[in-house]
């Protein structure tokens, strides 16, 4: 049984993931030692290392021949999480629709999911983390305390990634944003490799019309129904 408290949120592209993981991460903090991390930005990272190389993203055997060569790790800022390539910060490089369909190609290769499993694992075992991806309760922390499968329909998705990107100055069309998030739910789930899907004991979340305050709220309750022995003995005592 692990010291710490894990909650692991997993679901499709723009589902709203990465909101509700950030804003439970930074409440909990008020009280206990808890960070939010994002794993997929761990496969966006090997996706643009693969990229820059000229290599294809699809083709396994080459991908993991490069892999030796990579070294992806996560930092916690004052801005939030940070994510370091061979040393450089690639935080604001790894958002674009290129390397998004680069991370999904190379999540599909085995080796690459080996390849990081102990990076996410070990920064769980160190701390209390609010951790999202597409196989976090089903695969990387198959024991955590709370696991959520969030989803919202594929037009509210598709319409936040539109937002997101227009808003980080990109030029894009919601129909292309559309497609792409269709095409990526697609590849996540008929992967072989940890497909996307809920556990079994996972608590579905449909956040298609619910406010971000409202989710937050609602997966802090589902933590201190389910940990409230933790939640005490982790309490900072300046908290």
């Amino acid at each position: 049984m692990h010291n710490y408290i894990q909650i692991a949120i997993d679901g499709p592209g723009s589902a709203g993931k990465s909101t509700l993981a950030k804003g439970a991460a930074a409440k909990l903090a008020e009280t206990i030692d808890c960070v939010y991390v994002d794993t997929g930005a761990l496969y966006r990272a090997v996706g643009l290392y693969m990229t820059r190389r000229g290599i294809d993203c699809a083709d396994a055997p080459a991908v993991e021949k490069a892999l030796p060569d990579v070294s992806v790790t996560l930092r916690h800022g004052v801005g939030g999480q940070i994510v370091l390539l061979c040393g450089e910060d690639v935080t604001g490089l790894i958002r674009t629709p290129e390397i998004s369909s680069a991370a999904s190609k190379v999540s599909a290769v085995p080796a690459v999911r080996a390849f990081l499993l102990d990076t996410q694992r070990s920064i769980a075992d160190s701390v209390s983390v609010v951790m999202d991806g597409r196989d976090i309760g089903t695969v990387i922390l198959p024991d955590a305390d709370v696991k959520v499968f969030l989803t919202a329909t594929a037009e509210q998705r598709a319409k936040r990634r539109y937002k997101e990107l227009i808003e980080k100055g990109q030029t894009v069309d919601y129909e292309t944003v559309y497609s792409d998030l269709v095409a990526r739910d697609r590849a996540d789930e008929t992967r072989a490799a940890a497909p996307l899907r809920a556990a079994e004991d996972a608590i579905p979340f449909d956040n298609s019309e619910i406010g971000i305050e409202e989710g937050i709220d609602w997966l802090i309750d589902r933590v201190k129904e389910r940990c409230p022995e933790k939640l005490a003995a982790l309490k900072r005592e300046d908290a």
